[in-house]
């Protein structure tokens, strides 16, 4: 356990699936957590309700992140109820649809973009003057070896995934000078409560093409970020971690 006291850690998408791990293994390491829903106002209460019952500090916001308004009041609303924010780990995602060249069209380039490179923006820089106030901060951003994997029929997500890495390279260099450093997990396939449905052949033959021979789980990328926004990762920006198991090496 990496211990912290104190310091403010915002996670967008909280509510559940891989965000709910995330919120729960920074409150493990000390953080006071600030868990970001956009609907599901129940499902987030009980992810605080579960950080408290270990001895956590977290609390529920909504917010949608994709909107520049809303992250404003979000920022406020933390930096009033729990502090100012140190660590933001951007994980709010939306729908993933496979859609065919024929098929695409702007709009749905956008629907990507909308939460891979407005919502961290919006989210940077709502963060940034208590983070070059304090002279430290983290932005983590939960990216995806789809960029690397090249999927086809998403090349709209994919090609939203590798925007989000060059804009994490690129504020690395920009921010690593506040002493703020920004870096990018890169989660393979991630079983949560949406897969469950998942059949089990395509489950095999995903385990099969993986050299460590099993899924990755939320804690697996919890892991990578817990080490991102500790001290000891003060050295670490502008990176890329990919977090499934080898599935990607060539």
């Amino acid at each position: 356990m990496i211990e912290r006291t104190g310091s403010v850690a915002l996670v967008t998408g909280a509510s559940r699936g891989l965000g709910a791990a995330l919120a729960r293994r920074l409150a493990a390491d000390g953080w006071t957590v600030a868990v970001n829903y956009r609907s599901g106002a129940e499902a987030a209460r009980a992810v605080v309700e579960e950080i408290r019952r270990k001895g956590g500090a977290a609390e529920a916001f909504a917010a949608d992140v994709t909107d520049e308004e809303s992250v404003t009041t979000l920022f406020a609303e933390v930096g009033r109820a729990l502090g100012p924010v140190e660590v933001v780990v951007a994980n709010a995602t939306g729908p993933q649809p496979s859609i065919t060249v024929e098929e695409l069209t702007w709009q749905g380039h956008l629907d990507q973009l909308l939460f891979f490179v407005k919502s961290p923006t919006l989210l940077l820089r709502a963060a940034l003057p208590a983070m070059k106030a304090r002279g430290r901060g983290r932005l983590i951003q939960i990216g995806s070896d789809s960029f690397a994997r090249a999927l086809p029929g998403m090349s709209a997500y994919v090609a939203a995934k590798g925007a989000q890495l060059g804009l994490t390279r690129s504020w690395a260099r920009e921010l690593g000078p506040h002493g703020i450093t920004v870096n990018l997990v890169a989660p393979g396939w991630i079983p949560v409560e949406r897969h469950a449905d998942l059949p089990a052949d395509e489950l095999a033959a995903y385990v099969a093409e993986t050299p460590v021979r099993r899924t990755g789980t939320p804690e697996d990328v919890a892991a990578v970020v817990s080490f991102l926004a500790s001290d000891a990762a003060g050295f670490v920006n502008g990176e890329q971690i990919t977090v499934n198991g080898g599935h990607t090496v060539t």
